[in-house]
């Protein structure tokens, strides 16, 4: 039986076409016979639905524990303030403050409390919506407005049973704990840049990223034809593969602001894909995933 794979779209910055590529791969991939789950990772700013369409939409609340303090039992020590790292908590004389935007839900207040004072209640932060478009099993988080910890919802989308063959990930831009999250564990980790220097800038952090958490990756770069050379000469000099090029094209920019899927609806593009992800799969099987844990 063919194993399963989880592929990673990632990149340094946003507005690099990262939404773009990993829809298109995973309804191309659809196309072709394959069981695809599309997970939108993004959930700051979740736009994978604008392309896929997903119907008959369900959804799920996503919850954290924070705690309550129980004033009958709770004679003001400060130890659970003292463990928090966050600043969650502030003991005064006479009573006990809660902020739950800082919480991070580590459970060190409660489990440190020595009169059992403290329970631990959900709050919502966010939601898992769920449907089908265009074949494609659709997932994504979504983070309440004004809510500040996205790895909460990230970690709950990314252990949504799958039984699907290839899961493809829409990660949020960046570097940061999020970008993390929706990376860990996964076969392989595409960075999407752009020959700019704010493109390179942030894809040198980004192969950084995806080194120290030693993930199989490469490189495309889209709009190639544009701005300079200096993301190839970083490449080359970096023993980074770039796997594909995808040149600037009016079509492709005027398609994508009618939400239309745009490399697959051309067919220069979508063979670009196709080879794409046979060029991941033939990586996967010769080098491995790295040390990834699943």
């Amino acid at each position: 039986m063919p194993r399963k794979l989880t592929i990673a779209i990632a990149s340094g910055k946003g507005g690099t076409g990262k939404t773009t590529l990993s829809t298109s791969l995973a309804a191309i991939l659809v196309e072709r016979g394959e069981d695809v789950v599309f997970l939108d990772c993004d959930v700051e700013e979740p736009d994978g639905h604008i392309f896929l369409k997903p119907q008959g939409i369900q959804s799920q609340p996503v919850n954290v524990m924070i705690p309550r303090i129980i004033p009958e039992k709770c004679n003001f020590c400060g130890a659970c303030g003292d463990a928090c790292q966050f600043n969650a908590l502030a003991v005064l004389a006479d009573r006990v403050m809660v902020f739950p935007s800082l919480c991070h839900s580590c459970g060190a207040c409660y489990h440190i409390c020595p009169e059992k004072a403290i329970e631990e209640i959900p709050r919502e932060i966010g939601t898992i919506n769920y449907g089908n478009g265009q074949g494609v099993k659709f997932f994504e988080g979504r983070l309440n407005i004004g809510e500040a910890l996205s790895p909460p919802v990230i970690k709950v989308l990314r252990s949504v049973p799958n039984g699907s063959r290839i899961t493809i990930i829409d990660a949020p831009p960046g570097t940061s704990c999020p970008v993390i999250e929706a990376v860990r564990n996964t076969d392989f980790v595409v960075l999407v840049t752009e020959p700019t220097p704010f493109g390179l800038h942030d894809l040198k952090l980004a192969v950084e990223m995806v080194r120290a958490m030693n993930l199989p990756f490469g490189v495309v770069i889209n709009r190639a034809d544009m701005g300079d050379d200096r993301v190839e000469k970083y490449c080359k000099s970096e023993r980074v593969d770039i796997l594909l090029k995808i040149p600037f094209d009016r079509r492709l920019a005027e398609e994508y602001s009618e939400g239309s899927m745009t490399l697959i609806s051309n067919p220069e593009y979508a063979g670009g894909l196709v080879t794409l992800m046979n060029d991941i799969k033939k990586r996967i099987e010769k080098n491995g995933t790295g040390d990834s844990q699943r």
